[in-house]
């Protein structure tokens, strides 16, 4: 158990009492018996490089609590859905892609319990409808890849990156 202020000279005699044990640490203390990766406490270091290990990172935020920015992506895949383009910045656009292409993969599938799951995050029934109807003939031979993000010139205001996301 180490003190909670430990000295360099504390820390340089545990590190030589540890390695005089048999076990290789460095400076930080971090375990370096393995050659390539270490790992301790989180912390990655693969060639000399100190990295986060990366937990959480599957969705992005978007600078929103959870319901907002469930509202959000439902929000833009629906227009998207209704008008094949959407202009928005490029992280909206990247975090709507994912399911927009689960949505047109459910429309493919056609079945009933697909399209109540459609209709549970799709806003308009009309847009569900239209959707279930062009899919299957639409993307027939597309397995994945239904959108394209192509970037366009910054927003003025805040020099956002901004993109167009279409249907393919």
């Amino acid at each position: 158990h180490l003190p909670c202020s430990c000295s360099t000279t504390t820390m340089s005699a545990l590190v030589h009492a540890s390695v005089s044990l048999g076990a290789s640490m460095n400076a930080r203390g971090v375990d370096i018996s393995r050659p390539g990766v270490s790992l301790t406490f989180g912390v990655e270091q693969e060639q000399g490089k100190w990295t986060m290990i990366r937990h959480g990172k599957k969705n992005p935020k978007l600078n929103r609590p959870a319901d907002q920015r469930k509202a959000l992506i439902r929000g833009l895949t629906t227009e998207l859905l209704r008008h094949g383009t959407v202009t928005t910045t490029m992280a909206r656009a990247k975090a709507i892609r994912k399911p927009v292409e689960n949505m047109i993969q459910l429309a493919k599938d056609g079945d009933d319990y697909k399209r109540r799951m459609a209709e549970s995050f799709i806003y308009d029934k009309e847009v569900v409808n239209a959707l279930f109807e062009q899919a299957p003939t639409r993307y027939a031979d597309r397995n994945g890849g239904y959108t394209r993000i192509v970037r366009t010139l910054s927003r003025r205001g805040d020099n956002a990156t901004m993109g167009v996301i279409r249907l393919v």
